[in-house]
């Protein structure tokens, strides 16, 4: 089964559900996503127990500009 990372759009709306006080498994229906993604999401991003979605997304760009792979090819 493929993925897809979240979008910041899910980000803000994950930030503003769980301030009105909405479950993760609420969060998760209303975005289609698994409950399990919006609750890692939650606690891997949380700033003073708090989920700020602009953080979390820069978060993930520097996560995944700092992941890259080895090259195949090396330079001679």
């Amino acid at each position: 089964m493929s993925y897809h990372h979240l979008t910041i759009s899910e980000r803000i709306r994950i930030e503003v559900l769980s301030i009105l006080g909405y479950s993760t498994r609420f969060i998760a229906k209303f975005l289609h996503r698994h409950h399990s993604t919006i609750a890692r999401e939650l606690s891997r991003n949380k700033i003073k127990n708090e989920y700020v979605s602009i953080s979390a997304h820069n978060n993930y760009l520097k996560r995944r500009k700092n992941s890259s792979h080895s090259s195949k090819y090396n330079d001679v």
